[in-house]
């Protein structure tokens, strides 16, 4: 078969003004960035459509042999298309930093991809650029601020704001600025998170209109004053400056996909270290120019749907009519304790135990309403026997369940799955959401919801350094924000090593990260971190513009 990036160059695009069409959206609000990437103006949002249904995709827990969520996602919009219904799909945009470390590009697989995947991939319409100018701007202007009032009572007492680069850079997660003499600034200490963990993109994200990103950048808490208080981006009074940066960012982006069906694709959360989502307005207007809107989130079901349901659907409004759940062999014969190494030889037994991770993940998206069905995303090497095993699982459990191929064969191989997914939304759509915890509740007893009904600890606690955070928390009124938990993606657990269905163990909180801005209080278990290492082998190794091409993106 040829390689994704073969695949993607022996497409013929179309024009996005054709794109656009098919969901009615006027070639006069677009802004085009080429022949077929365009961003679309804001006002297509209060254009006056019905909005669609809403399907939400996501996964077991991740493994390092992969689950496919976003090819299944674009793979059931192609095949919805083809049963002639009017779907969409609704993405995140791909961070530099995993293209080029671990993964190599996120923009589907196979011949279910959002096209041109080389654009999408790399600088795209420069949102991610956009926010980095954005944050660092902020970081600029704060140290001229520390430095001009170095000597007065207007200085802060503690700063908490850093840098952000779309990059993998271990060397700057911890850095000394301002060295070299007084005219270079004040020595301090500080460090980078990588884009996607800016609070920033998750403003982006989060925002419901241009004058809601705007008093969410206000409201960002940037350090604390000498006499305690907080002070933020309107302190500093370049909430208007750092708006002005954002203003091509915030639209929305229309794509395409393998078979020309419209895609929008907005923000780039990472959903261990983030909320996971591609932005509301993104997936607004999607809503209101479909009969479907397909939309995914990072990771597996315990990380992108929790933070999905819990912060992106209570701050939207959303209620999404289903969840797709993707599961593999490969993932499910990891969970059931079989070697990596392994994976494609057929494993009964593997399969089995491995089925009690998909079982949590139902359990869960169960908990929140949702009516679920599984998307079997199936390999080459997989067998009859095993595909049989997880068919009977699902159905003895009432789940319906459906064999996904949309990365050989388009939307032809995800009709089955399109067919299930209609049907379901038809007899038996979602409840409306029963989220996790009430916004009422404080950040320990939302973080003790989550750590026992969603992941099956049997206790969290906060460390010492936490435990301050939380003091401040509740002095200035910040307990009623959701929380967002980073944590690894391949455990329910804090341990990265402890897969399937863990229970019983006990989690710590290592620091609270109060994103005031993005309203959201973000939650930092065991050792992982805000700005990615590369990998021994980095997929920047392969990539190269070979013969007018570029080669190596997947």
């Amino acid at each position: 078969m040829k390689t994704d990036i073969e695949i993607a160059r022996s497409i013929a695009l179309e024009p996005i003004e054709k794109i656009a069409a098919k969901v009615a959206i006027p070639t006069d609000h677009l802004e085009h960035y080429g022949k077929y990437l365009a961003k679309v103006d804001l006002s297509e949002l209060q254009a006056g459509h019905k909005p669609g249904k809403l399907i939400l995709v996501t996964a077991i827990t991740a493994t390092k042999a992969g689950i496919g969520k976003t090819t299944v996602s674009i793979g059931l919009a192609l095949g919805m298309n083809r049963l002639g219904h009017k779907a969409v799909v609704a993405l995140r945009e791909p961070s530099l930093g995993p293209c080029f470390g671990m993964k190599g590009g996120a923009a589907g697989g196979g011949y279910a991809q959002v096209l041109p995947m080389e654009k999408i991939n790399l600088h795209f319409t420069g949102d991610f650029h956009a926010i980095t100018s954005a944050h660092n701007m902020i970081t600029a202007l704060l140290d001229n601020y520390i430095y001009q009032n170095r000597n007065t009572d207007k200085g802060l007492s503690e700063v908490l704001w850093k840098r952000v680069l779309d990059v993998n850079d271990r060397a700057l997660r911890s850095i000394v600025t301002g060295l070299g003499g007084q005219v270079n600034g004040i020595p301090a200490e500080s460090g980078f998170d990588i884009t996607p963990a800016s609070e920033i993109m998750a403003i982006l994200c989060l925002s419901t209109s241009l004058e809601d990103l705007r008093r969410r950048i206000e409201n960002i808490l940037l350090g604390y004053t000498k006499q305690g208080e907080p002070f933020t981006v309107r302190d500093l009074g370049v909430a208007g400056a750092i708006t002005v940066l954002l203003l091509d960012a915030i639209k929305p982006n229309l794509a395409q996909t393998t078979e020309h069906t419209p895609a929008f694709i907005h923000g780039g959360p990472f959903a261990n270290i983030a909320h996971g989502c591609n932005s509301i307005l993104a997936t607004r207007m999607a809503l209101a120019h479909s009969d479907y809107t397909i939309t995914e989130a990072g990771f597996g079901a315990d990380l992108g749907a929790e933070k999905f349901y819990n912060i992106k659907c209570r701050t939207a409004g959303l209620q999404p009519a289903l969840t797709v759940l993707v599961a593999t062999l490969g993932g499910l014969k990891m969970h059931g304790g079989v070697d990596e190494k392994d994976l494609k030889t057929q494993n009964i037994e593997g399969v089995r135990h491995g089925l009690a991770n998909l079982d949590r993940h139902i359990e869960n998206l169960k908990s929140f309403g949702q009516t679920v069905v599984v998307a079997f995303n199936r390999f080459a090497t997989d067998t009859e026997e095993e595909i049989a095993l997880v068919r009977e699982h699902c159905h003895a459990a009432g789940v319906g369940f459906a064999v996904n191929t949309a990365f050989g064969e388009g939307g032809a191989g995800a009709e089955e799955l399109a067919r299930l997914v209609v049907e379901t939304i038809e007899q038996k759509p979602s409840q409306p959401l029963q989220f996790t915890y009430p916004l009422t509740a404080s950040i320990e007893e939302k973080a003790t919801a989550i750590a026992q009904h969603i992941y099956g600890a049997r206790s969290i606690h906060f460390s010492a350094k936490a435990q301050r955070q939380l003091e401040r928390i509740e002095r200035h009124g910040w307990s009623k924000f959701p929380v967002c938990i980073a944590k690894t993606q391949y455990s329910f657990s804090d341990d990265p090593t402890a897969y399937g269905s863990v229970r019983d163990f006990d989690l710590e909180v290592r620091d609270v990260v109060i994103n005031t801005g993005a309203e959201m209080i973000v939650l930092v278990l065991g050792a992982l971190v805000r700005m990615p290492g590369l990998p021994r082998v980095p997929q920047a190794e392969k990539i190269d513009f070979i013969d007018g091409h570029i080669e190596g993106l997947s």
